[in-house]
């Protein structure tokens, strides 16, 4: 039995263009997968990273500020030292409105015939 054109007839061209096709998918698909990786390691970075608080090589030292203060204040005068004491007096505990009203107690008991128990 011979086969009769049941498959359409491929040619070296359509060959070339669909494999053309094919890697101009594949660079694209690469480009988003790179596109991808480097947002889940800025994530990633941003996420674990150092703390924004930590110097920067970038930024500039704070020392270099503190010498304009150094420079501007004299080292030879110091502020006077005073000792700063008093005592506080105890404040008196506040009376309870409580305690004003008199306490009355009242017992309850019950006959000796009800006191008896199972």
């Amino acid at each position: 039995m011979k086969k009769t054109s049941e498959t359409p007839h491929i040619t070296m061209e359509h060959l070339q263009d669909r494999c053309f096709e094919l890697e101009q998918q594949n660079a694209e698909l690469m480009a988003k997968l790179k596109w991808y990786e480097e947002q889940f390691r800025l994530a990633q970075q941003k996420r674990f990273g150092a703390s924004s608080e930590k110097t920067h090589p970038d930024q500039l030292e704070l020392n270099l500020f503190n010498e304009a203060e150094m420079l501007a204040t004299p080292a030879a005068q110091e502020p006077d030292v005073e000792t700063v004491t008093y005592s506080r007096k105890k404040s008196a505990g506040r009376k309870s409105k409580l305690d004003q009203f008199p306490v009355e107690t009242v017992l309850y008991e019950l006959p000796k015939t009800e006191q008896v128990c199972a």
